[in-house]
């Protein structure tokens, strides 16, 4: 056994930013948040291996479209996206410090704006961790 699960295998940053810019709008500001929370820890050089496992298994469940309820279900098709990032923010939160949050906050802000309630999807680009 090599000790990485199928949708720990399944995450990548290419396929990570086309899954939330294709999705945003329709998973929600919830979802897209704790998605982008645990991407930017990821990205923390002090996050252990385990919790990076942890990550890339929650984020690779996030990406791939086949899960416990499919993504293409209106309203119910991210709750269990949802449930698998909670979980995960909770067991590496460790590693989820200013930095991160900033920088969680700065891509929410320019995806959804100011308001909650008038979430604007962003728009796919050729830049897979750049701008939308």
């Amino acid at each position: 056994m090599n000790g990485h699960n199928e949708y720990e295998q399944a995450f990548s940053e290419q396929g990570f930013w086309s899954k939330l810019k294709k999705y945003a709008g329709v998973a929600g500001r919830e979802v897209v948040e704790k998605a982008l929370l645990l991407f930017y820890a990821f990205q923390e050089e002090k996050a252990p291996k385990w919790a990076k496992a942890t990550i890339a298994g929650a984020l690779g469940y996030f990406i791939v479209p086949l899960d416990a309820i499919a993504d293409i279900t209106p309203a119910l098709g991210y709750a269990d996206d949802l449930g698998v990032l909670a979980l995960a923010i909770a067991a590496v939160a460790t590693y989820i410090n200013e930095d991160v949050r900033s920088k969680t906050a700065a891509r929410m802000k320019s995806w959804f704006g100011e308001d909650p309630e008038l979430p604007e999807p962003p728009r796919a680009t050729g830049n897979p961790g750049g701008g939308v």
